[in-house]
This record gives C-alpha cells, sequence and structure tokens, in this order.
C-alpha cells in the first residue's frame, strides 16, 4: 500500500513538473510573439502543445504564429503550405471549443490570407467558409472587435467586385458572394466602437470610403491610422497599404 501511494504521488509530481514546464514555455513563447518573432515563438510553442495538446489558446497561438511566416515566405508554394498548417490548427481549436469565438474565427482570418494566392474556383468556394465562420464568431461573442474587422474585409473585397467579374465568375465557378460597401463601413465602424485602440479598423475604414468614392472620408480615417503606433505584427503592412491608398485618393 505505501509502495503504491509512493509512485502516485511521483506521477503526480511528474504531471505537476510537465505542467509547469509547459506553462513556462507558453510565457516564453508569448513574449517572442509580441516581439514580432514567429519562429522564436513557435520554439517554444511546439513543445508546449506536445506536452498540452488539448489547450486551445496555445492552438490559436500556433496558428498565428505560421500565419505570420506565411507572409514571410516568398515563394507562394511555401505561404500556401504555412497556410495550410495555421488552418490545420484553427481546425483543431474549433472541434476541441466550438463554442469559443476566437477558435472560429482563427480558420477564417487564414482562408483570407490564402485567398489571394489561390485560383478563382478556390477563391470562390473559401468565400462562405468565410463568413459563416466569422458570423459564428461574432454570434458567439459580439464584442469581438477582430472578428467585425474580419467580416468588414469580407464586404469589402466582395463589394469590389465588378459586374463582369462576377456574372463571368458564376457561370464558370458557381455563384459568387454579393456585398456592399455600406456593410463593410458598418463592420469597420462597430469594430472601431469595441476596440478603438487597433489602427487596422480605421485604416480599413478609410480604404472603403476611398472604395466608395469618399475621398474626404476616407483621407480622416487613414491618416487616423497611419498615425497611431504599430503594436501588431502586420500594422507595418497595413499602413503601407494604407499609404498607398491615401496617395491616390483626389
Amino acid at each position: 500500500m505505501h509502495r503504491l501511494i509512493a509512485i502516485m504521488v511521483l506521477v503526480l509530481t511528474s504531471v505537476a513538473g510537465l505542467a509547469q514546464v509547459a506553462t513556462d514555455l507558453i510565457r516564453l513563447g508569448d513574449g517572442f510573439d509580441r516581439a514580432s518573432q514567429p519562429a522564436k515563438a513557435l520554439e517554444c510553442y511546439l513543445p508546449a502543445e506536445k506536452l498540452d495538446p488539448l489547450n486551445v489558446p496555445l492552438l490559436l497561438s500556433i496558428a498565428r504564429q505560421y500565419r505570420h511566416l506565411m507572409a514571410e515566405a516568398k515563394a507562394i508554394p511555401e505561404k500556401l503550405r504555412l497556410g495550410g498548417v495555421a488552418l490545420e490548427y484553427g481546425q483543431r481549436a474549433v472541434a476541441i471549443a466550438p463554442n469559443d469565438s476566437d477558435a472560429q474565427l482563427s480558420p477564417a482570418i487564414t482562408f483570407g490570407k490564402m485567398l489571394p494566392l489561390q485560383s478563382s474556383k478556390e477563391q470562390v468556394a473559401a468565400a462562405p467558409k468565410i463568413k459563416a465562420a466569422v458570423e459564428r464568431a461574432i454570434l458567439l461573442d459580439p464584442r469581438n472587435d477582430a472578428a467585425w474587422h474580419v467580416l468588414g474585409r469580407w464586404h469589402q473585397v466582395h463589394a469590389d467586385i465588378g459586374g463582369l467579374k462576377r456574372a463571368l465568375g458564376s457561370l464558370f465557378y458557381g455563384e459568387m458572394a454579393d456585398s456592399t460597401n455600406e456593410a463593410a463601413v458598418a463592420c469597420f465602424g462597430k469594430a472601431i466602437v469595441i476596440n478603438p485602440n487597433r489602427l487596422r479598423h480605421y485604416i480599413e475604414l478609410g480604404r472603403t470610403y476611398a472604395q466608395m468614392g469618399k475621398p474626404a472620408e476616407a483621407r480622416i480615417y487613414i491618416e487616423k491610422g497611419l498615425s497611431m503606433p504599430n503594436k501588431e505584427y502586420d500594422d507595418p503592412e497595413l499602413k503601407q497599404r494604407g499609404s498607398e491608398a491615401l496617395a491616390k485618393l483626389p
């Protein structure tokens, strides 16, 4: 009996020790994540995942790092490979926590990153998946500003598809999604109300106004976004996009 108790104590101590190792690795990885060093973050996150494979926030963090590496990759096949890995981690998180808003959002973000690199047929097939996932994320958490932003981008992109391109796309690949700039404006506006400290919301709202032919409004929001400090990995890319749109305004 005493030997059995001793073995149980040893096992429990070992489990507790492994849990602490996973916690320490995640904390270290979070630091690299904040410093926009995805490769180093993964060096911490991936071993932690082996110790804690059902940790949903960890799976989402890993998916995010692979999206960052996707942005850094030069060749399209490598970008798509990294996007596929990010998508796998996001989908694992959804399977574990189907009622988690951020888990639902992760695959939508990854699909969106992969979209410009895919064929027209793949883009048409991915569009409803993105919209369904992001709407589910909003249903689960109406104050998820990132979800409102992604939905805004979905509307923004689909509002900009020309009539001829839409007709041809529907003819060859099936029904193409339709939307309006006004819907995009509403989504970005909600994102700003929820979280006014993310420059992405302002820049994309401004770009939508530019798309609508409203340069005065576009200038206000793009300049607001450009004046804010970089806090997230892709903020420099967003500012570049905003600067390009600003330069084209009349």
